[in-house]
């Protein structure tokens, strides 16, 4: 493996790490930033959507951030990562899955899996690696929590 391939990997980690920090605390301009700009956001299962490019998916965090403060009490909702798994396919494109579980101040919400296929930064050198397209699928919710209400 070259070093560039492992630069790859560790920036794809640390979008998908960054993705769950932002949009936990409630900054959803930087998680459309984590997307390339004509990135797609995918939904599957609870709250299903499709918001194609940066305007889209920050529309769509608005909406549901609106509706987590409403819910769960601001800086409860967690996310929570594991089995990341990276595969670098060239310079230009990387795909990643790793399994999420959602807690909120009641306990375990709702989890899933992430699929992910990330590029380059296209707009700088910044060594950073965008979403260009994030599948987000829902496997499974507590009853009467806040995703078994969308």
């Amino acid at each position: 493996m070259e070093l560039w391939e492992l630069q790859a990997r560790e920036a794809v980690r640390h979008t998908i790490a960054s993705y769950t920090y932002a949009a936990d605390n409630g900054r959803f301009d930087d998680v459309a930033a984590l997307f390339a700009v004509d990135g797609m956001l995918e939904v599957q299962g609870t709250g299903g959507a499709l918001a194609e490019g940066r305007d889209a998916i920050l529309r769509f965090f608005h909406g549901v951030g609106g509706d987590v403060v409403t819910t769960a009490p601001p800086g409860r909702m967690q996310h929570h990562v594991s089995s990341v798994r990276v595969e670098v396919v060239s310079p230009t494109e990387a795909r990643a899955t790793c399994y999420f579980t959602v807690m909120t101040g009641a306990g375990v919400d709702h989890w899933g899996r992430y699929k992910d296929r990330c590029a380059p930064d296209a707009e700088g050198d910044t060594g950073r690696w965008l979403f260009a397209h994030r599948l987000v699928r829902t496997d499974g919710r507590t009853p009467g929590g806040w995703a078994d209400a969308r």
